[in-house]
């Protein structure tokens, strides 16, 4: 009697624990609410927009739920945790799949070296950013909440010499910037947004052809400027829009990701993330301040338009920052 009672479970095998089950139907649960929401309800509530910035990472869990529901007899539950897997998947494609060969023209194209990074309003010191200068010779430098103090003390160390052409808007707060370059600047001038400055626009008189330099930054999405940072991304995207994108070189910090809707407008107009052509979609740039885990997300970007290629960039340190900068070499078509 006991060997006829126990062949059964024999045949089924191992089963997933209840408990271990229950919980891994709460992850899932919430997985699937998330991801139906970035269906339904694209960015339109603060929560989920945020949550959307991580969709690299967020839906992690369910690639070790579902093989574990599985395994363990738990069907529904794997094939839950398996539609979560696939939803992420469609979410990333696009970013993943934006990698493309440099066109022909890049061969003979002269080039310059750009460093863009959000220094961090609260950074006592750009002793770290002044040595990276050093090291990286770049013929541009744009620094988002690089206040007078900043500028003052990048001066005084000397790195900005061989950058002679300067632009500062010289603000206490993170909408603050200070552009500095080898080039001439023209026609410079600021997009506002709700009085604070969005969008710092200007011509690159770069030899081989003009370069058409915007350095943007928006808020955060959280914790009361949602609507505002909604509001900014589609700034960004119209102004492009409107101007169109030859030329074009936009850099800055866009606390957006690919996850966004926001950003995916400014894509639509026709930029190219140079990061994400490059093959580097995983050089995530924000934050570097919770430790232990490292960065998570890619909200600082480099952007460019027709006639204007990223050949190769990096991530650099951001010292005393909590974003890592861009340190990227452009490639003008004469």
């Amino acid at each position: 009697m006991v060997g006829t009672r126990e062949q059964p479970f024999g045949r089924r095998g191992w089963r997933l624990p209840l408990a271990i089950a229950i919980v891994s139907w709460v992850v899932v649960g919430a997985l699937c609410v998330v991801a139906a929401m970035r269906i339904v309800a694209w960015d339109d509530i603060e929560l989920f927009a945020v949550l959307n910035t991580l969709t690299a990472f967020l839906y992690l869990p369910a690639w070790v739920i579902a093989p574990l529901a599985f395994v363990g007899h738990r069907f529904v539950l794997g094939c839950a945790a398996l539609g979560v897997v696939l939803a992420q998947v469609v979410f990333m494609v696009p970013e993943l799949t934006a990698t493309e060969p440099l066109p022909s023209w890049v061969a003979s194209a002269p080039t310059f070296r750009i460093l863009d990074a959000n220094v961090y309003q609260g950074n006592p010191s750009m002793g770290g950013y002044a040595r990276e200068i050093v090291a990286f010779r770049p013929e541009v430098v744009t620094l988002e909440e690089a206040n007078p103090v900043d500028a003052r003390q990048l001066e005084r160390s000397g790195v900005l010499r061989h950058l002679p052409y300067r632009f500062d808007v010289p603000r206490y707060d993170s909408t603050a910037y200070v552009i500095a370059s080898a080039f001439p600047m023209e026609d410079v001038r600021i997009s506002d947004l709700y009085g604070h400055p969005l969008v710092v626009q200007l011509r690159l008189m770069v030899p081989s052809a003009p370069v058409e330099l915007w350095v943007a930054h928006t808020v955060a999405p959280l914790p009361s400027s949602f609507a505002e940072w909604r509001h900014q991304l589609q700034r960004i995207a119209d102004l492009v829009g409107e101007r169109g994108t030859k030329g074009l070189l936009l850099v800055g910090d866009f606390n957006a990701t690919w996850g966004n809707r926001g950003f995916h407008a400014i894509l639509d107009t026709g930029l190219t993330d140079g990061a994400a052509a490059r093959g580097r979609p995983f050089d995530m740039t924000w934050s570097q301040t919770k430790r232990p885990l490292p960065p998570l997300v890619r909200i600082d970007h480099v952007l460019t338009g027709s006639g204007v290629e990223v050949v190769a960039i990096r991530t650099g340190a951001g010292p005393g920052s909590d974003h890592r900068d861009e340190m990227a070499t452009i490639a003008v078509r004469a």
